[in-house]
């Protein structure tokens, strides 16, 4: 199952009360306070991984919570920390706080980025701590801090080299088989594909390409119709966009208006998205009219333009070698149409007690 948007809740961990002891031991007159500090809690913390494909397992466990600190004991024994909880998500994952209206907190868009989302409670001071001149037995020590707790929304947007876009049935599945070694679904009927599937082109270099199958665009996908925004959301990250067009008007469509209709939609949703380096691939080529379209085609459009026949494995050389050429002269150019906006995350002080805190008194 494919997942890429969920909500949670999260929340660290309490930090450990302070103990409240006083030394007792034979030959040991007024010994004295000796109660420990309680430890720090867990934090909850975000790590982004390219293992991580789906975030299939936090839908079906939405609640997180770190490991609480350890209390303070007697004899100056202080209190563990407490066990971050780490939680591994994809990388393009981004996390909101739906508590501030949706807020941004971080775009994990780098592979091994951290996030601390909460932070845990701090530690309650032992009774040995607040020994003075002025109070040498004190009775009381400080209750440990509560920790953070957030909702969150987090949305997965899909990372790649290459995203295919088109109409349904234009071929996008297809032609990811025959370039790559993945294998999505491939039928004769719309909507076959459901979720973004990302393949690998591999180089005699050992150089690679990352390529993603979109889940096919209608007319009104800005308007989320159809699959809508969970098409569109995938391509916002890919640095060259492939239109992949049916020659073949299988749906009696005309592979021209399939091209303008795409351009629209993307504008629509986002301005500036299809001025994204971009190609053609003019597929079912083995067809009759195809070669009457494609002239129509070249006559209007004035883009790189390949003829292939995905299911015969025609014509899809000649691409995967422009686009490798392309990413070895141009992968410093080539940057996403909407580039993520890395936002560092607040650190947190910790505040020493005050008069407000509250102790245990004995």
């Amino acid at each position: 199952m494919f997942v890429d948007k969920v909500k949670i809740w999260v929340k660290a961990g309490n930090g450990g009360n302070g103990c409240c002891s006083f030394r007792r031991e034979m030959y040991v007159p007024k010994g004295g306070p000796d109660g420990g500090n309680g430890g720090p809690g867990g934090d909850i913390i975000f790590v982004a991984t390219s293992k991580e494909q789906s975030l299939v397992d936090l839908k079906y466990q939405p609640i997180r919570k770190a490991k609480p600190g350890v209390c303070g004991m007697g004899v100056n024994r202080h209190g563990a920390r407490g066990e971050d909880h780490v939680i591994k998500v994809p990388v393009g994952t981004v996390i909101r706080d739906i508590d501030r209206d949706y807020e941004v907190l971080i775009d994990l868009s780098e592979e091994g980025q951290e996030f601390r989302a909460c932070k845990g409670g701090i530690g309650g001071f032992g009774n040995k701590h607040f020994q003075s001149n002025q109070n040498k037995l004190p009775r009381f020590a400080l209750v440990g801090g509560e920790g953070e707790e957030r909702n969150l929304e987090l949305e997965l947007k899909t990372l790649a080299d290459v995203g295919l876009i088109g109409f349904p049935n234009a071929g996008k599945s297809t032609l990811v088989t025959a370039i790559t070694k993945a294998h999505p679904k491939v039928a004769p009927y719309p909507f076959t594909t459901l979720h973004p599937v990302v393949g690998i082109i591999e180089y005699d270099d050992f150089s690679r390409i990352t390529v993603a199958d979109i889940p096919g665009l209608i007319e009104g996908a800005h308007d989320n119709v159809g699959l809508g925004h969970d098409f569109l959301r995938h391509i916002e990250r890919t640095k060259v966009l492939v239109y992949v067009l049916d020659m073949a008007c299988t749906d009696e469509r005309h592979p021209l208006d399939d091209f303008k209709a795409l351009q629209a939609e993307l504008e629509m949703y986002r301005e500036g998205i299809s001025s994204t380096e971009s190609v053609i691939v003019a597929n079912k080529m083995d067809e009759e009219i195809s070669q009457e379209t494609l002239d129509e085609l070249k006559a209007e459009v004035n883009l790189p333009i390949f003829e292939v026949c995905a299911e015969l494995g025609e014509g899809v050389t000649d691409l995967t070698s422009y686009l490798h050429e392309l990413f070895e002269n141009k992968r410093e150019e080539l940057k996403p149409a909407c580039p993520s906006d890395i936002i560092i995350e607040n650190h947190v002080e910790i505040a020493l007690p005050d008069e407000d805190d509250e102790f245990w008194e004995f």
